[in-house]
């Protein structure tokens, strides 16, 4: 596992799946692995996210994009929600992709541009 073999544009999301649920199975995790602890861990790991952003300016934070050091570790925050998003999503056996569009299209109804620009 190279993440260098890996970018956004070639990589389907089933892939990182597969990827979250063999390094969970590998270290034997998945008795902890229940809905109810991923989407715990989201949170959790969502909050660590916000900490890297607590007490700068919007414009301060657009600015981490500048600070390599800073942009890794807002990168690997990212990561660890991602992966227990993943991972509850292959629990629950969730197609995030189609579920994804499925929840913009409903909420393009609810928001339409006419009334929101």
């Amino acid at each position: 596992m190279n993440g260098s073999d890996y970018s956004d544009s070639t990589t389907k999301i089933d892939e990182l799946k597969k990827l979250i649920v063999k390094f969970s199975a590998d270290r034997n995790w998945e008795e902890y692995h229940t809905p109810k602890n991923l989407a715990s861990s989201v949170a959790i790991e969502a909050a660590e996210l916000m900490e890297c952003f607590q007490w700068l300016t919007p414009e301060e934070s657009f600015e981490l994009k500048n600070d390599l050091e800073k942009k890794k570790a807002v990168a690997e925050e990212i990561c660890d929600v991602a992966s227990y998003l993943l991972n509850l999503c292959a629990v629950l056996e969730i197609d995030l992709a189609s579920e994804f569009v499925r929840k913009l299209k409903k909420s393009a109804l609810k928001y339409p541009i006419s009334e929101n620009k």
